[in-house]
């Protein structure tokens, strides 16, 4: 990591889990949150004071993005800045193989590290612990989205695709049968079909908890160890639902991938292609069938409101406002769940280990 030749007395300390002022030797993160946790790798960064306030940047960055949450609107704004600001993006086509061997793991890691730098490297994967086989560590970012409203583009994105017309999706997807196709989503959560049950379901946390094979069980183990990385190895984790705010503090901590990303992102050009996409078809589940998806996705949630939570927590300390309460009524919160949520741009393809490991007993209920 290559850090500026000079920098002023004023650095601070970057992380999801602490971000931490220091002005002339004294640090403001003990007095808020008592002594850290050791960390086996933190990424730190010395933000030196000038007329812009410009942080410098890191060599390699890795947005091993979420499916489902936005991914294909940064990715597209990511192709803009990359010819804009001369930096290497390398995204990967790869889209259904989240999980790794050994390896795998080594191989992809070894590829990484050998790209031409600066770089910003994209893909659906599960995070990837460079440290653990003796290489660099990138630094981490990633978006992640109310994770029913995730699972709802999915189900719909999956059966009927998206501005290109249901016919065309139909095309695209001769293996589905029309059973499948058109099976009522609250039949499917109901009667816990397979798509609408564990493990399915259990699908952000896996990402930030790592190849670990227990990484894929719902349970407190990968909940815990996917918010220790979040803390340890990932710059920012921001927020679908604020997803403006999101491109503001990438603006601002990784000015040479983001600089000038919201005047990107709010331009008539850009959203010419955003009105183009997004599921269609899609409504929302009775709210018998969202109470019974909300507590069968506890630890879904426990870490999205972890992560929100951290996220306002670094908003607050680079100057922004939250206006986002939290809920505090979880009908009102169910209600409310599909109009909190602005349709991004739809990943052409999320991954679908789990979809194509299911395709021929989908019917099979447990």
């Amino acid at each position: 990591m290559t850090f500026p030749v000079s920098y002023s007395r004023t650095t601070v300390v970057l992380g999801m889990g602490c971000l931490e002022w220091i002005r002339n030797g004294e640090s403001t993160y003990m007095d808020d949150h008592g002594p850290p946790a050791p960390k086996a790798s933190e990424v730190i960064f010395l933000l030196y004071w000038n007329s812009h306030r410009v942080l410098p940047f890191p060599s390699q960055v890795i947005y091993n993005r979420v499916g489902k949450c936005g991914s294909r609107t940064v990715v597209l704004l990511l192709r803009i800045l990359a010819e804009k600001h001369q930096f290497n993006l390398v995204s990967s086509d790869i889209h259904n193989k989240t999980r790794l061997t050994k390896h795998e793991q080594v191989d992809l890691m070894r590829n990484i590290s050998t790209m031409p730098q600066p770089f910003l490297y994209t893909r659906h994967v599960h995070f990837l612990n460079f440290t653990r086989f003796r290489i660099e560590q990138p630094v981490y970012i990633n978006i992640i989205r109310d994770p029913i409203n995730r699972f709802l583009s999915n189900y719909f994105f999956r059966r009927f695709g998206d501005w290109r017309g249901e016919q065309n999706h139909l095309i695209r997807t001769p293996r589905m049968k029309d059973e499948e196709r058109y099976l009522d989503i609250n039949v499917c959560i109901l009667e816990n079909y397979p798509e609408c049950s564990n493990p399915r379901i259990f699908y952000i946390v896996p990402y930030f908890c790592g190849q670990h094979p227990q990484c894929r069980e719902p349970g407190v183990w990968a909940l815990e160890r996917a918010k220790q990385n979040v803390v340890e190895n990932f710059l920012l984790v921001g927020i679908l639902e604020e997803l403006e705010d999101v491109l503001l503090l990438l603006e601002r901590l990784l000015p040479h991938y983001f600089s000038d990303v919201l005047t990107i992102y709010k331009s008539p050009a850009f959203w010419k292609v955003g009105n183009l996409t997004g599921t269609v078809k899609k409504h929302t589940p009775t709210l018998e069938a969202l109470q019974v998806l909300y507590h069968r996705m506890k630890y879904e949630y426990d870490f999205y409101n972890f992560v929100r939570d951290q996220f306002h927590l670094t908003k607050k300390k680079i100057g922004l406002k939250s206006s986002h309460p939290s809920p505090s009524h979880e009908l009102s919160f169910l209600r409310e769940i599909t109009l909190r949520t602005p349709d991004p741009l739809e990943d052409e393809d999320e991954e679908g280990e789990e979809v194509l490991d299911d395709a021929n007993n989908w019917l099979v209920q447990p």
